[in-house]
């Protein structure tokens, strides 16, 4: 059974999900930008047998508050993680981790090395291909402020998600957005952010390289085949630069491997953390 729940994280209330025996080993979940939680409904439902499956939603997103000062670096997001891994008294635990969630854990494996026991890092890398980073940045931009029907959401959604299947789009809008007084709707990620992107100010200048050099858990790289964020330079780079890793490709998947390909990604997910 799945049971949102609510903790306090540098003086901010930050939302997320859990379910499976609260004494099994744990797993954490981290969405991408504009994502949230709920994203990972499926995935903890494949997981909760064997682990204490928690989604967060990050900083900005979904149910959590978002920062007054806009901060929304690397550094930042994964000192959120790990406040939130000590306030749940996480000793160790798998990280799964999706695009901007995905830097999020490379990040904070990289500095917690004694508490990351397996790292899935989706569609992710140190770099992000050119092609990709504007994509996001023209999407972000350009999305409407307000929405006058769910309907409506879920077909903007449609054209930048063209591969993801009707039940799991309106699954991730009906958790995504929020009514507004005077009807309609509007987005629960931070406005805040949006307009980091309009501005031309959202920026990190963290290298995660040293970061990803540094990881010392084992680690599955996974690629949707057709993504324009990690592309197969990238993937094959990060290979190469990391012992510890290895590259999983999923065919038919574009950026958002979990809702491109729900059933090969779920695959792949309950073989590397061992679910049988």
């Amino acid at each position: 059974m799945l049971t949102d729940r609510t903790i306090t994280v540098h003086g901010s209330h930050f939302h997320y999900t859990e379910r499976g025996d609260p004494h099994a080993p744990a797993v954490v979940l981290l969405h991408g930008v504009t994502g949230h939680a709920r994203t990972w409904d499926d995935e903890g439902a494949a997981l909760a047998s064997h682990y204490r499956v928690l989604a967060l939603d990050q900083r900005g997103h979904g149910d959590s508050d978002p920062p007054p000062d806009a901060d929304y670096t690397i550094a930042t997001l994964a000192a959120d993680l790990a406040a939130f891994a000590d306030g749940l008294a996480l000793q160790r635990f798998a990280l799964v981790a999706l695009s901007l969630g995905g830097r999020v854990a490379i990040q904070y494996a990289a500095t917690n090395p004694g508490r990351v026991t397996q790292l899935m890092v989706i569609d992710i890398g140190p770099d992000i291909a050119s092609e990709g980073r504007m994509r996001v940045g023209r999407m972000m931009a350009g999305t409407p402020e307000r929405f006058a029907t769910l309907d409506d959401v879920v077909a903007y959604q449609r054209a930048n998600n063209p591969r993801s299947s009707e039940a799991l789009l309106r699954a991730r809008v009906e958790h995504g957005v929020r009514p507004v007084p005077g009807g309609g709707f509007t987005w629960k990620y931070d406005r805040g952010l949006r307009e980091l992107v309009r501005g031309g100010r959202w920026s990190d200048p963290l290298d995660l390289w040293p970061a990803w050099r540094a990881l010392a858990c084992p680690t599955l790289v996974v690629r949707g085949a057709e993504s324009d964020i990690l592309t197969a330079d990238i993937a094959k780079k990060m290979i190469l630069a990391q012992p510890h890793a290895r590259l999983a490709e999923v065919a038919g998947a574009g950026h958002t491997v979990p809702g491109d390909q729900p059933a090969a990604f779920i695959r792949l997910l309950r073989e590397f953390l061992r679910v049988s």
